[in-house]
C-alpha cells in the first residue's frame, strides 16, 4: 500500500465543529487506553529515563493531553514527578481538550501551550523528553524531519515518536473499528485515512536518522499496527 498524499483529515481541517471535535478527541482517548498507544509510549520513556524520580516531558502535538495525563497518573503512582507541557498549533484543539476531560486544567503537573512543533518556542534541552503521538502521519517526509530534528535539539535525554503502521490490515481495522464503535464524523473519516497516510517502520526508522536521532529501542503494538521509537540525537549516551 502506497502512502496516501494531498488528502487532509477532517482534524487538519477547518475545526468550527466543537462538539465533533470533543468528540474525536474523547475517542481518540479510548484508543489510547484500551488499544494500548499509552503503554508504548510509557515504555519508550522508561527507556530513555529509567528510575529517575523525576521527568520533564514536552509533548508535540498534544491533541486531547490524554497521554500526558496517563504519563502523570503513573509517576504519581510510583512517587515520581512527572511534569509534561502539551504543545498544539491548533488553539481549538487545546480548548476542546479541556472540554472533553475536566483533568486537563485541573491537573497542576500539566500545562498547555500553542505552537508549531517544526519550530519549537524552547531553548535547547530544555526538556529531559520531547514526545510526539500520532502526529508525524500527518506530515509529508520534510515536514516530518524537521519536527524530529526540532524534537531531538530540545531534548537533554532523548525522543519518542509513537505513531500508525501504514498497512491494508491495519486499514481495514481502523474502519471497522471507527464504524462500529463510534458515530462520530472526525473519527469515521480520520481513522483509516490515518493509517493510508502513516509510515512504515523502516520509512519511520529512516525520518528518524534523517533528522540525527538513532532508535535504541522499538516497541510495537497489537499486531504491529502501532508503534514508538525511544531515540537519541547521535552523539548522546
Amino acid at each position: 500500500m502506497r502512502r496516501l498524499t494531498g488528502v487532509e483529515e477532517r482534524l487538519d481541517g477547518p475545526l468550527t465543529d466543537q462538539r465533533a471535535l470533543v468528540g474525536n478527541l474523547r475517542d481518540l482517548a479510548r484508543v489510547n487506553r484500551r488499544l494500548g498507544g499509552a503503554r508504548l509510549s510509557t515504555a519508550a520513556i522508561e527507556a530513555l529515563a529509567p528510575g529517575r524520580a523525576a521527568i520533564s516531558i514536552l509533548d508535540v502535538g498534544t491533541g486531547g493531553a490524554d497521554i500526558p495525563l496517563a504519563l502523570i497518573d503513573r509517576g504519581r503512582a510510583r512517587g515520581r514527578l512527572v511534569t509534561v507541557t502539551g504543545l498544539d498549533s491548533r488553539p481549538e484543539v487545546l480548548a476542546a481538550a479541556e472540554i472533553a476531560e475536566p483533568r486537563v486544567p485541573a491537573t497542576v503537573e500539566l500545562a498547555l501551550q500553542v505552537g508549531d512543533g517544526r519550530s519549537l518556542p524552547y531553548a535547547d534541552d530544555s526538556f529531559d523528553v520531547v514526545h510526539s503521538s500520532m502526529v508525524v502521519h500527518h506530515l509529508d517526509p520534510a515536514s516530518a524531519r524537521d519536527l524530529l530534528t526540532e524534537m531531538g535539539r530540545v531534548a537533554r535525554l532523548g525522543v519518542v515518536l509513537n505513531d500508525l503502521v501504514r498497512g491494508r490490515q491495519f486499514w481495514l481495522g481502523a474502519w471497522l473499528l471507527s464504524h462500529l464503535a463510534t458515530r462520530n464524523a472526525f473519527t469515521r473519516a480520520d481513522a483509516p485515512l490515518s493509517v493510508r497516510r502513516a509510515y512504515t517502520v523502516p520509512e519511520m526508522t529512516a525520518l528518524l536518522a534523517a533528522a540525527g536521532l538513532r532508535v535504541e529501542r522499538q516497541f510495537d503494538g497489537f499486531a504491529g499496527h502501532r508503534v514508538a521509537f525511544a531515540a537519541r540525537r547521535n552523539g548522546r549516551t
